[in-house]
């Protein structure tokens, strides 16, 4: 007896739709299950019984980062200018502005982000796996080829704050030291907190109140140069010839000669957990070096790290382990890591308490030449004119928080170690300097 099937129910259109709705993935976690973890950790949040530990800390920042990061990466217009980076930074700050947050989600955050200093843990985590993962001949030679694109871009920064500064009204002084020196000055714990207490001992008052007028300047610059990052990634898919991918110098034989096998091999937890006490013991050498040269501890962490890569002291599976650990956190840890910061480390009300057009401007002067000139003079030293603009202009980041969300914003996470070395040398360097010529003038 022929029956005529009635159509199955999972090919009508309202329920692709449905299916399509319950499969849809925020990050990798489908919608339902996504929405289950986050009413969990809402309601732990609202009625206080959020964990203050770094456990709680990381539900709060892992399950918004997750959320915002894809949003950014989707919305149009964001999403070609780095809108995961913006979003993550920027979102949080205006939350808590307007007090969305409870004591219970700032204090689990607060502990991760500072008392834990969960932010130390993934930068170290990125510069030294980077490093100890990294071809060895595109390590020495674009260490030795980036120095004349960052001091080139320096300048050139320097050069255009002022110019524009003096257009909107602003004097050198005020446009060198209060703008300029802040945007350059290697981020919050690095820059603006050395110079606050410099700016103190010199001019008088109290740290604090320089500390508000720095920051908004570093704040702003980070996020132009963010906004420049995505920029530039969007031109390396239009003009491919212009962009190494990720690779710094132009020496394609070279690479074919020296460049290791892509790592296919399954991931060994062991020397995966190697890789993490090699990374820990990397920041604390830099610690102990930095009393003995003083020289800041990342700093030195970022040379022994090179000098270890160079002269080949590590075995090659600790090395692997180490780039493994980095490949883990660079792939689950950076949107959560810039929620974080954007919770507490972006004043919100000292960005609008000086946002003004001509504020603006002069930070974007200052940002927009020193990528400029990372991009022309790159060109002429062998490098690819796009990575060499990005890793120029991690110069004016907020210090390892800014490389993050800058090399995030382009994806181009495996320059980290160029661009810490951008943001660490170039930045003490800057404090040093605006330190002597602030004390000469004064």
């Amino acid at each position: 007896m022929n029956k005529t099937l009635a159509p199955s129910a999972e090919h009508t259109p309202a329920q692709r739709r449905l299916n399509a709705l319950l499969t849809y993935p925020i990050g990798v976690i489908p919608l339902p299950y996504f929405i289950g973890i986050a009413l969990i950790v809402f309601c732990s949040a609202h009625f206080g019984y959020l964990p203050k530990t770094m456990i709680g800390g990381l539900a709060v920042i892992m399950t918004m980062g997750v959320f915002f990061g894809q949003l950014g990466q989707r919305l149009p217009l964001l999403k070609e200018i780095g809108g995961g980076a913006i979003l993550c930074l920027l979102l949080p700050s205006v939350l808590v502005f307007h007090g969305f947050f409870g004591s219970a989600t700032l204090d689990a955050t607060k502990m991760l982000m500072k008392d834990a200093n969960f932010l130390y843990f993934v930068i170290a985590s990125l510069v030294v796996g980077s490093i100890l993962g990294m071809n060895r001949f595109i390590l020495v030679q674009g260490m030795m080829r980036m120095f004349v694109p960052l001091v080139a871009g320096t300048l050139a920064a320097i050069a255009a704050g002022i110019l524009v500064g003096v257009l909107f009204g602003y004097s050198v002084h005020h446009t060198f030291f209060y703008i300029i020196v802040p945007i350059i000055g290697g981020g919050i714990g690095e820059g603006i907190l050395p110079l606050s207490l410099a700016y103190a001992h010199i001019l008088g008052g109290s740290p604090e109140q320089y500390v508000a007028q720095l920051v908004p300047a570093a704040v702003v610059g980070n996020i132009v140069a963010i906004i420049c990052a995505g920029a530039l990634a969007r031109l390396a898919g239009k003009r491919p010839q212009l962009s190494g991918d990720g690779m710094l110098i132009r020496a394609r034989e070279e690479n074919d000669k020296f460049n290791e096998q892509a790592d296919d091999e399954a991931i060994d937890f062991r020397y995966m957990g190697a890789g993490v006490l090699l990374i820990c013991t990397f920041f604390v050498l830099g610690g102990l070096l930095e009393k003995l040269v003083h020289i800041p501890g990342p700093v030195m962490m970022i040379v022994v790290a090179v000098l270890f890569k160079y002269l080949r002291v590590l075995p090659t599976h600790l090395e692997k382990g180490s780039k493994q650990f980095y490949k883990l956190v660079s792939t689950a840890f950076i949107w959560p890591v810039m929620i974080g910061l954007g919770m507490l480390y972006v004043p919100l009300e000292s960005v609008m308490g000086v946002f003004s057009i001509g504020y603006v401007l002069v930070c974007a002067s200052v940002v927009l030449a020193m990528t400029l000139a990372g991009f022309l003079i790159g060109n002429l030293l062998k490098m690819y004119p796009i990575e060499s603009a990005i890793v120029t202009c991690c110069h004016s980041g907020l210090g390892g928080t800014g490389d993050v969300a800058i090399l995030s914003a382009c994806n181009r996470m495996g320059l980290m170690p160029f661009a810490q070395i951008s943001t660490r040398l170039g930045g003490a360097a800057t404090v040093i300097g605006a330190t002597l010529l602030l004390g000469l003038f004064n």
